[in-house]
């Protein structure tokens, strides 16, 4: 099992008293699979630097977990299929 931290940026229409449990949904896979969500820091609504998708500003959520690696690519593959999100980036953290 690997350590990842991922920044999702969801659509800035999505209810701001629902993002937990969105997120929760989104990332279900996670301990389905093994793995577990190690920390979660909910940023709110932020301004773009330039457009995404014609919006100017997005929800920015900041996790970090710990799973396979198969794991983090399956949930980067149905984050992408969701359309309330935006972005993500995925990042494996080092061992040391």
């Amino acid at each position: 099992m690997r350590k990842y931290e991922m920044v999702v940026i969801l659509d800035p229409s999505v209810d701001e008293r629902t993002i937990t449990e969105t997120f929760e949904k989104l990332v279900q896979v996670i301990p389905n699979e093994g793995g577990s969500i190690d920390n979660v820091d909910i940023w709110g609504k932020r301004k773009f630097a330039y457009e995404i998708d014609k919006k100017v500003e997005g929800i920015y959520i900041v996790f970090t977990f710990t799973a396979k690696a198969e794991t983090s690519q399956e949930l980067d593959r149905q984050l992408g299929l969701n359309e309330s999100v935006m972005r993500t980036k995925v990042m494996r953290l080092d061992a040391r």
